[in-house]
């Protein structure tokens, strides 16, 4: 989404090239986002690896129970 000005502030990560993109450079299918930062969608794998852990070890703690 674009700020009041008409500029692209978001940014993602293009699981295709590996690179940070502004929004509206590549295809959706291709990213994972929006991060508010470029930092932050540098390290989007990261994140997403992150996530699953913890959720996969919470649905085997709740199954375990």
């Amino acid at each position: 989404m674009g700020d009041d000005i008409g500029q692209h502030t978001q940014f993602y990560y293009n699981v295709t090239t590996g690179q940070v993109e502004r929004e509206g450079e590549s295809k959706a299918k291709d990213l994972l986002g929006p991060y508010a930062t470029a930092e932050e969608a540098a390290n989007a794998l990261q994140s997403v690896h992150d996530r699953e852990a913890r959720l996969n070890a919470e649905d085997r703690e709740w199954r375990d129970g």
